[in-house]
């Protein structure tokens, strides 16, 4: 009787430990394959942006900006990688991708899909309010082989000239992961490309509203590390002191930590954003 009971004690106490397993999350716009970017462009930066990823280690990546060869490219040095997405121009390969590369030794995919930033959320290719390109989310739902617990990883990039265009994706984003998440956790990253007192970044956070998410950098318990802007344009250092790529959450999270990550290869950085990257823990 007392094995069966230190047995059932060690199990439990094996749960608990496992349960407390952080998940790196990653998001990156990478930019696109731009040969006028000279020494910038991404034959030069392919294998800096694969790196970041191994070294930081992400379970759950949100790329940006990244067009089908870049997604092949990044897909052959992440072998333990699979992707999610589709091009944003058709669904299918056209255009820039708002996808998830995932780590399947850590994570099972369960269902996935895209949708459009638009009025029509079920049509490939059309541009939504005053935005000056199509834009899209695409989401995951995965299984986590260590804790067993199921959660959503939302990506996007919001419009970066339509106004409009990025207030309503900020409600329609909000109502999509209520109707499709539901009660389980969240994880919801991207370039939104709206600083924390803009208004589709304030819609986001807004406590009044049931459906709000949580900027992990807000709660994170250890602080921010790096730049508290994301995007340099090439420069030696951010161009804004404030952040336009987030990860955001919906549900009970604890986060560990949350950083940009700044490095450069001899003057030069992997992108033109810096990724944003964050240990949460899923209560």
């Amino acid at each position: 009787m007392r094995k069966l009971w230190l047995s059932g004690l060690c199990c439990l106490m094996m749960g608990s430990i496992a349960a407390q397993i952080p998940l790196k999350v990653m998001t990156f716009n990478i930019r696109y394959n731009n040969p006028d970017d000279s020494l910038n462009a991404w034959p030069h930066r392919k294998d800096k942006v694969a790196s970041t990823v191994l070294f930081y280690g992400a379970n759950t990546l949100g790329v940006q900006e990244a067009l089908y060869d870049q997604m092949q490219e990044l897909q052959q040095r992440l072998p333990a990688y699979k992707t999610i997405g589709v091009g944003r121009d058709d669904g299918k390969t056209k255009g820039e991708f708002s996808a998830i590369f995932y780590d399947t030794t850590r994570l099972q995919l369960l269902n996935s899909q895209t949708f459009w930033l638009s009025e029509t959320p079920t049509v490939a290719g059309h541009i939504g309010w005053d935005g000056a390109c199509t834009r899209i989310v695409t989401w995951g739902k995965f299984r986590d082989k260590k804790t067993n617990k199921v959660f959503f990883h939302f990506n996007t990039h919001f419009d970066h000239k339509g106004k409009i265009a990025r207030r309503e994706s900020a409600k329609l984003l909000l109502q999509q992961v209520h109707a499709l998440a539901g009660n389980t956790p969240a994880i919801i990253t991207g370039d939104f490309n709206a600083v924390p007192s803009d208004e589709p970044i304030q819609l986001i956070v807004n406590s009044n509203d049931p459906l709000h998410l949580t900027d992990s950098k807000t709660i994170s318990q250890t602080p921010h590390f790096g730049p508290a802007g994301t995007f340099n344009g090439w420069h030696i250092a951010e161009m804004e002191n404030e952040p336009i790529d987030y990860i955001f959450l919906k549900g009970k999270f604890n986060i560990l930590k949350h950083a940009s990550i700044s490095e450069t290869w001899e003057g030069r950085y992997a992108s033109d954003h810096f990724a944003v990257y964050a240990e949460v823990i899923i209560k």
